[in-house]
């Protein structure tokens, strides 16, 4: 079971910000003193903004990524078995806080983007799950990834996400379509797309590398959602 967090309700986190960030200031320069108390409730704050949940899963939960996770993740990012089909390679800390940023970027430009995979039972990140802005033969596509630490490979975690990645966008109409790049020999990611409904692809040419390309449109998503809820009302 998925389910999904309305990111409106967390608007008001902004205007708290703003408004404790006035009265902190204004306070200061009344008395001349460092305003410690108001500075911490206001680190609290933005902390709880960043992490801003996206939906669960019934193993995991997704969130957007904020810098404190780049430690956990440059650890991931940084073996090369779950880097070996990745046109980046592998990431240094400086890399994956340059990710990490551009993650943060795409939330706000697109509503989408690099979203942080939390393992429910020990709290502890063990990837990212995606569905971010990515350009194929000079047009912008959205583009669905992930990477995990290797200890939870052949798990079905990666299913796991990329369900509940498919099911946010799609769910909140955000795009009319998906796709996924994947390299032929890489059959993981071939299964997993293919348990998330993509089908039918293209081959090209993709940053010198000859991939697959697929794409799963809301339409299709929505005739493989419709049948699912059939099947398991029969």
């Amino acid at each position: 079971m998925i389910k999904f967090y309305n990111q409106n309700k967390f608007s008001h986190i902004t205007s708290a910000i703003n408004r404790t960030w006035v009265n902190c200031h204004r306070f200061c320069k009344r008395t001349q003193k460092r305003c410690h108390l108001t500075q911490a409730v206001v680190a609290g704050v933005m902390h709880r903004e960043v992490l801003v949940q996206i939906c669960e899963t019934d193993r995991l939960i997704l969130r957007r990524l904020s810098f404190e996770d780049v430690p956990a993740l440059t650890e991931i990012l940084s073996d090369p078995e779950v880097m070996k089909h990745s046109v980046n390679g592998v990431c240094d800390e400086a890399a994956t806080r340059k990710f990490v940023e551009w993650s943060i970027s795409c939330y706000e430009l697109y509503s989408v983007g690099p979203w942080a995979l939390i393992d429910k039972t020990t709290s502890e990140l063990i990837g990212f799950c995606s569905a971010g802005p990515e350009m194929v033969d000079d047009v912008e596509e959205i583009n669905l990834g992930y990477r995990l630490a290797r200890r939870f490979w052949n798990k079905g975690m990666a299913s796991e996400a990329a369900r509940a990645v498919l099911n946010y966008v799609f769910g909140e109409k955000l795009f009319n379509s998906v796709i996924v790049i994947i390299e032929p020999e890489h059959l993981a990611s071939l299964k997993v797309a293919e348990k998330a409904g993509f089908s039918s692809f293209d081959v090209l040419e993709f940053h010198g590398r000859l991939v697959r390309l697929y794409r799963l449109t809301s339409e299709q998503w929505e005739a493989l959602h419709n049948n699912a809820m059939h099947a398991t009302s029969a």
